[in-house]
């Protein structure tokens, strides 16, 4: 990981099309500014973590109610 100290109004760019700008820092908040192609997703990380963890949930019930409903008895 590659780890950078910025301040505010200072950018980052990610290859040619991608810049990350700081806009605020305030205590322990910071806010971030990303110009990037409207093709590129840009998602929270706690977002992606949440719907991973839906996933697999709902994976595990079908898996249950499937091995249930194929039981044969």
């Amino acid at each position: 990981m590659l780890v950078l100290s910025r301040k505010a109004n200072e950018t980052i760019k990610i290859g040619d099309d991608i810049e990350l700008r700081i806009i605020e820092v305030k205590g322990d908040t910071v806010k971030i500014g990303i110009d990037a192609p409207k093709s590129v997703d840009i998602l929270r990380g706690e977002l992606v973590q949440s719907i991973s963890e839906t996933n697999t949930e709902a994976l595990t019930i079908d898996l249950d109610v499937f091995s249930k409903l194929t039981r044969k008895e």
